[in-house]
């Protein structure tokens, strides 16, 4: 009774302060992300001027017609496709039918995309590991390099790695109790990111696959099934595009853009999808060629320039893509050692054991797939990393963390989640301090190899990195109980600034300057240039073309997509896009020209080249250095398409050039211009 009549003890003023500072913490966590995000993505977002023209162009026809929508046209008149799905346009064109066409309402999805990334991740991997765990992640997610650049410009990464996020996060929700409806939920966000960049988006299967099978609760055949019918939702919502396009007939909807034989099957299978891993991109006339090629058959040996180093062990270190993503992938990897390790024993529906799967599985399946792939890869395709690398980096620094903070130096430490479970037995009560010094320095030296490589930019930086990171890394070195408290919360706080210093020193670089064309890098040493992705037509020359275009679907026929937007865009009236992206796609026959001629649904031809700064040459005339936005030889194969000009396009020149009639504006001849209206 004595005991009950006891008086409350009363809280210190310190004490109420500690708890204020926690919940302010917790409060302002997701919204300071957020807004870090919103700053690294909108600053100075039109710098890059359109960017890639070639998504810009689908995103003003897309806002133009249901049909190019749909199929994702380079024009509203429906001539010939992206080589990609059509999913990742869908944002651009309701920002350009809501605010207009202009470079802000290209890239404001892209720049929205990025900020929802990082909040969908912050919550994903709270569920997993914790508050300081996910603001971690979402800060080292945030200012990865490659991250600034993509969601800041309009190609179909930012949809994809968003897609891919929120697919974890679902996962993540079905794990809790194993409800299927989740694991069904993801398996449709893997689908939608399929239909925004083919099988890129599988890449994630195998840890998804994995998690579930070992982390979900219930017995094994109840995960099986779930399993299966996880990977029949990825197929259903994968296929049923892929299925309607190939069932209308060529006739009714546009050339596929990409393929050789009209078919997005090719595309698949061959350069969008296998032949980026084998190395050949289908360079023969079909599908089956494609499969051949893959096979080593006789369509081998044309697989085009990976624009990211030689294939190996180390690729993600090299001049290409070490400074978009490589700045933590060392201190991840440590990371997810130390995280299998503390939770070995754990029970296998553990929370942190299924992140640990996840997000280690979603890295490790990457690493090997872009280290050793000899087909194309860009180096922004490494965007899809940079959340599995800031979920391990924070999942890893958190329970280190709290190793370090909440064990006397003779005892394990009890985590969360269970009796018995404790980092100290799986690692030592006192190498928790070390391993955070470890993973501190291991940052910094990664962080000063990859500035060396620049040392105009910010020089010092990558020395002053190294010195603070070991400098810190030794302070939490000593054990808990013989430092200040403060001291290790100071030297936490600032090794993680250090660390972070280097990528977000590139990603300033990357914000103040413009980027362009279909390779875009970040950091100071990518293309930036002033103005961007501006296509600039002559302003006689469009109008022109606009106030003779009569009853014609196009305004004018020209060589690739480049071309193409250098007028469409300033126009707001379709152009035709000979050959796709470079102008090597089959497409049109020199019959399909001389029928939408004839049928009056085409009058002007350009086979020169003449306009602007982002106009690529013309039709049968290829430079030795590269044609289309790409800069690929001729014979060589770059973005939308297998393979170099041929002698379908040089007879197109040839017939244009003897039976149409060279034009005059304003009584100066347009080199490369001609009016076909009644050609033979």
């Amino acid at each position: 009774m004595t005991e009950l009549t006891q008086p409350l003890p009363l809280a210190t003023g310190a004490d109420l302060a500690r708890a204020a500072r926690r919940v302010t913490a917790r409060q302002l966590a997701l919204p300071g992300l957020a807004a870090l995000a919103g700053v690294l993505y909108l600053v100075n977002l039109t710098v890059s001027g359109w960017a890639n023209t070639y998504y810009a162009l689908a995103a003003q026809a897309a806002s133009q017609s249901w049909s190019a929508l749909f199929f994702g046209s380079l024009d509203a008149s429906g001539f010939i496709t992206l080589d990609k799905p059509p999913l990742a346009v869908l944002p651009m064109a309701i920002a350009v039918k809501l605010l207009g066409l202009s470079s802000f309402s290209i890239l404001l999805p892209q720049a929205l995309l990025g900020i929802a990334t990082v909040v969908v991740l912050y919550l994903t991997v709270r569920r997993s590991f914790g508050e300081g765990a996910a603001f971690v992640a979402g800060l080292v997610a945030a200012l990865t390099p490659v991250a600034v650049l993509i969601f800041r410009y309009d190609n179909p990464d930012a949809l994809l790695t968003f897609l891919l996020v929120s697919a974890a996060w679902a996962l993540g929700r079905g794990l809790e109790r194993g409800r299927l409806r989740w694991a069904l939920l993801a398996a449709t966000l893997v689908g939608l990111a399929f239909l925004t960049k083919y099988l890129q988006a599988y890449v994630v299967l195998p840890a998804f696959a994995l998690t579930w099978l070992v982390c979900a609760p219930g017995s094994l055949p109840r995960r099986i099934g779930g399993l299966l019918a996880s990977g029949l939702t990825v197929l259903v919502a994968s296929g049923w595009w892929v299925a309607l396009v190939e069932l209308i007939p060529a006739g009714s909807r546009p050339y596929i853009g990409g393929s050789n034989s009209n078919s997005v099957l090719e595309l698949i299978f061959g350069y969008d999808g296998l032949g980026r891993i084998f190395g050949n991109t289908a360079g023969g006339s079909s599908l089956s060629s494609a499969i051949d090629g893959l096979a080593g058959g006789a369509a081998a040996g044309r697989g085009g320039p990976s624009f990211s180093g030689t294939p190996g062990l180390l690729r993600l270190f090299n001049d290409q893509l070490g400074g978009q993503i490589a700045w933590l992938l060392p201190a991840a990897l440590l990371a997810l050692g130390v995280l299998l390790v503390a939770w070995r024993r754990a029970g296998r529906t553990d929370r942190r054991v299924a992140g640990a799967v996840l997000w280690g599985g979603w890295l490790v399946t990457h690493v090997a797939v872009f280290s050793f792939m000899s087909g194309i890869i860009h180096s922004y395709y490494a965007v899809v990393m940079a959340p599995a690398i800031g979920a391990l980096v924070g999942a890893g620094a958190a329970e280190l963390w709290r190793a370090y903070v909440r064990t006397p130096a003779s005892s394990g430490v009890r985590l969360e989640g269970g009796p018995g479970r404790t980092l100290g037995s799986a690692l030592g009560g006192r190498l928790a301090g070390p391993f955070l010094a470890v993973g501190l320095a291991i940052g910094g030296v990664t962080a000063w190899l990859l500035l060396d490589r620049t040392p105009g930019f910010a020089p010092g930086l990558g020395v002053g990195i190294l010195a603070l990171s070991v400098a810190t890394g030794l302070v939490l070195a000593i054990p808990h109980d013989l430092l200040d408290r403060r001291a290790a919360r100071l030297a936490a706080a600032l090794g993680l600034v250090v660390i972070l210093a280097g990528p977000a020193a590139y990603s300033a670089a990357t914000m103040a300057s413009g980027h362009s064309g279909g390779d875009p890098a970040a950091g100071p040493s990518g293309d930036g240039m002033a103005g961007g992705g501006d296509a600039t037509a002559d302003t006689a020359l469009v109008s022109y073309l606009v106030d003779n275009q009569g009853a014609a679907r196009w305004i004018v026929a020209v060589s690739g997509s480049q071309s193409a937007a250098a007028i469409q865009l300033a126009a707001g009236q379709p152009v035709m896009a000979m050959g796709g992206f470079t102008g090597s796609d089959p497409a049109p026959t020199l019959e399909q020209l001389r029928a939408y001629v004839a049928s009056g649904e085409l009058r002007y031809v350009l086979v020169g080249g003449r306009f602007g700064a982002g106009a690529g040459p013309g039709l049968g005339t290829p430079p030795s250095g590269g044609f289309g936005a790409g800069g690929f030889g001729p014979g060589g194969v770059g973005p939308g398409g297998a393979g170099g000009p041929d002698a379908g396009s040089a007879s197109v020149s040839t017939w244009v050039a003897s039976a149409c009639t060279a034009v005059t504006i304003d009584g100066s001849s347009v080199a490369g211009l001609y009016d076909c209206a009644g050609a033979a």
